[in-house]
């Protein structure tokens, strides 16, 4: 009776063990080696891509768009294909994101050797008048180096929906929190995107020049 005490202990001990190692082991697999969770990693992060920005998903053509600039020239994105290019949406205001987010390009495009397409289209047609739009791109030194595009609302919502914007005349909380910067490579396609609160010059010079070095 004792033996078969003893045996009854040994295998309940065994098995609680092997329970415990199995445990260990299914948490280690999920595990990074930097401590996060393998599943909940993005695909797009700058360990695995290189990227600064979140890489978005292969062969997603960027939309085209015909807008004019505060000049009135008509300007297509398909006119400069064969370049990288910057794309971002604004207003054209002295506070909230839209002046930090073209500071940022602003201070990236002075660290590229070349220059590059940098398109801001209009999230705010009611207050994006030229006078308006040309003193905001002279106040970030970006005269000349930004091509500022506007339109009728009826012009822009469609390019607001194919680009999951958030214009303005939602709220100017929501506007700022999903402004982004948005690279296209030189076949037309969405490549690196950057929320604000990942928004550096070096980082986007840095894709800049990773999407240039793949043409």
């Amino acid at each position: 009776m004792r033996r078969t005490r003893l045996a009854l202990l040994t295998a309940t001990v065994v098995a609680a063990l092997v329970l415990i190692a199995a445990a260990v082991l299914i948490g280690t697999a999920g595990t990074s080696p930097h401590g996060s969770s393998a599943v909940g990693t993005p695909a797009g992060t700058a360990s695995q891509t290189g990227f600064d920005g979140a890489a978005l998903p292969a062969g997603t053509q960027a939309p085209d768009f015909a807008l004019r600039e505060e000049s009135g020239r008509r300007v297509t994105l398909s006119e400069f294909r064969g370049q990288v290019a910057i794309l971002t949406f604004l207003a054209a205001t002295a506070s909230g994101a839209s002046p930090l987010v073209a500071q940022q390009i602003r201070g990236a495009l002075d660290e590229l050797a070349r220059p590059v397409p940098a398109f801001a289209i209009s999230a705010n047609p009611a207050g994006d008048t030229p006078a308006s739009v040309r003193r905001f791109l002279a106040e970030a030194s970006l005269t000349g180096r930004m091509r500022y595009l506007t339109g009728t609302p009826a012009q822009l919502r469609p390019i607001w929906r194919a680009y999951r914007v958030v214009p303005l005349s939602a709220g100017s909380a929501r506007f700022d929190s999903a402004a982004m910067v948005l690279l296209i490579d030189a076949h037309g396609r969405e490549r690196v995107l950057f929320g604000i609160e990942a928004l550096t010059p070096g980082g986007l010079a840095h894709d800049i020049r990773k999407l240039q070095a793949e043409s």
